[in-house]
């Protein structure tokens, strides 16, 4: 793609040109609106802002869940030369408040599910006006989410009045929006509980899917399915705006998908191109395709023997890609860390997965492969345009932390200019936070954080990541998180607890519980062979409940380790 300026208003310009009549967003049971559509869809609706009073360099937030609206507005905001501050759904209401305040929105695009969150709200110094998502209709603060929603199952009337009186604007909104202009201001969830306001240019963002476009080519044969939210950048990014860069087609789910729902659209859509976060291919690792192969002794001795695993995982790969509709040829995972042994299931079962690195401040890929590419752990190498190093590297190790350099990296964060300088080295690069390593093919390995790296006892550094990776591998464990507690590496573990029920069929709360007992001290007993003396793990606690996570599925750690 050429464009004369690396914006979103450029970009959606030459969309529209380039694919006019291809389908360009649909739910998935609905019928696709057509590039041309969309184009004139986001117009309609930026004329509808500038009627209440937005202007550039105003502020508009999205609550909602994914759908084509989320699309429109997105581009309505940022083509006119306002900023997007997209809200992630899962926010709690005095969060969402929170961001509101700190961005000085003057305007929120909300759906009638997320409502409820922004009542109430007295410490808001400016009003914002209220645009209900699923209509583009304005309402006012009084209106209770009860009576939206009799408005919606009766067929909308007083807001299809609404809607309609604002889908008759023409005309055409005169911006000069240009690339070093503020995009969007994105509140991250992080995992040490801290939010900030990642500030991404327009430059930032295209440039990033012009260099993620080359890793895999998208063409308008493509079919896209998201089941990530559109208010974390790597959906919005490599998602949303690389499939409309290819021409393709995104389907978006009405409600939150179940299981069932997610099978049906499989077998509906067949997409060609998904992204996830690892926690949801190493869900249905764990949760069907393992239990598989531990369902009796004998199979479980067959799959011990490295040839007939390979076998065995090149088979239930098929039958995987199958339940997937059959037509996948690209899954990207991002968000964090593979684990070994579902990398080590993909690779076998030639399921064409692929591994991207980021970070929300990066707009959000700086490294990244294609399914035919890609190397064991390693999350590829630098896209175009990217720079990356690792600084401070260990003679032997050659660990360090990841910076990186690009057209991508934010501007900062949002109102804090001294949180800002401290993620800068005096000449201009991004310090991740990320501890890494380069290979000689330039391929980037992700060892962990460096925050919750821990000094062992004579020094060493010890990263709870690499233990967690063993922890997880072990029978009946779903997920885990490694700390330190008064001197000693403690380990909380999650299990499988559907699968015990199913495999070990125990019947009393007793028996239960002297059999966990007995797969924890198995499990200590399991990693601690695997790793360095100075890593051992001294305890280990039984978490009954899943850990909370971040939207991107990464445990909040600083809940369980203080």
């Amino acid at each position: 793609m050429t464009l004369p300026k690396l914006t979103l208003k450029s970009f959606m310009e030459h969309c529209a040109t380039q694919f006019k009549n291809e389908s360009a967003l649909s739910l998935v049971d609905g019928s696709p609106i057509d590039y041309e559509k969309l184009s004139e869809n986001i117009n309609k609706t930026s004329l509808f802002l500038n009627k209440l009073g937005i202007k550039a360099g105003d502020r508009v937030a999205i609550l909602s869940e994914n759908s084509p609206n989320w699309v429109i507005a997105f581009f309505a905001v940022t083509t006119m030369g306002a900023v997007v501050v997209p809200i992630l759904p899962d926010f709690l209401p005095d969060q969402v408040q929170h961001i509101l305040r700190h961005s000085s929105s003057k305007a929120i695009f909300i759906s009638e599910r997320q409502y409820d969150k922004i009542q109430d709200d007295d410490e808001q110094d400016t009003p914002y006006s209220i645009i209900l998502i699923e209509t583009f209709s304005k309402i006012h603060k009084t209106t209770t989410r009860e009576r939206i929603k009799e408005l919606l199952n009766e067929g909308g009337k007083e807001i299809s009045r609404l809607k309609s009186a604002a889908l008759r604007l023409t005309g055409k909104i005169d911006s000069d929006v240009k690339e070093n202009d503020l995009a969007s201001i994105i509140y991250t969830s992080g995992t040490t509980g801290h939010s900030k306001g990642v500030m991404l240019t327009h430059k930032n963002l295209v440039s990033n899917v012009l260099a993620a476009s080359l890793l895999q080519p998208i063409t308008v044969n493509d079919r896209f399915l998201s089941i990530l939210p559109l208010s974390h950048t790597l959906e919005c990014t490599v998602g949303m705006l690389v499939a409309l860069h290819g021409g393709a087609c995104t389907y978006y789910f009405e409600k939150p998908p179940s299981p069932k729902n997610l099978l049906e659209a499989f077998q509906k859509i067949k997409p060609t191109v998904m992204l996830s976060v690892p926690l949801i291919i190493e869900k249905i690792y764990k949760n069907r395709i393992l239990p598989q192969f531990q369902k009796n002794a004998f199979v479980k001795k067959l799959y011990s023997s490295d040839a007939i695993r390979k076998k065995l995982h090149k088979i239930a790969g098929k039958k995987l890609l199958a339940s997937f509709g059959g037509e996948l040829h690209f899954f990207g995972i991002g968000g964090s860390k593979l684990s070994a042994d579902v990398e080590t299931f993909l690779r076998d079962a030639k399921f064409p997965y692929a591994v991207g690195y980021g970070l929300t401040e990066t707009a959000p890929l700086l490294a990244g492969t294609n399914p035919a590419e890609t190397k064991f752990q390693s999350t590829g190498r630098a896209i175009q345009s990217v720079q990356i190093k690792i600084a401070s590297s260990d003679p032997y190790t050659r660990e360090g932390e990841v910076l990186a350099k690009g057209p991508n990296v934010m501007k900062g964060y949002y109102n804090d200019p001294e949180l800002t300088a401290n993620v800068f080295t005096p000449d201009g690069w991004f310090k991740t936070g990320d501890l890494g390593i380069l290979d000689r093919d330039d391929y980037l390995y992700i060892i962990g954080r460096i925050k919750n790296v821990i000094i062992g006892p004579s020094g060493e550094n010890i990263y709870p990541e690499e233990i967690e990776t063993k922890i997880n591998e072990c029978d009946y464990v779903l997920e885990s998180i490694v700390f330190q507690d008064n001197d000693k590496l403690t380990a909380r573990v999650h299990l499988n607890y559907e699968a015990l029920d199913k495999n070990l069929k125990i019947l009393s709360e007793l028996e239960l519980k002297r059999r966990i007992g007995e797969i924890l001290k198995k499990v200590q007993q399991q990693v601690n062979k695997s790793v360095a003396s100075f890593a051992r793990i001294n305890k280990i606690i039984e978490q009954t409940e899943p850990f909370e996570k971040t939207p991107t599925k990464k445990i909040k750690r600083f809940l369980y380790t203080s």
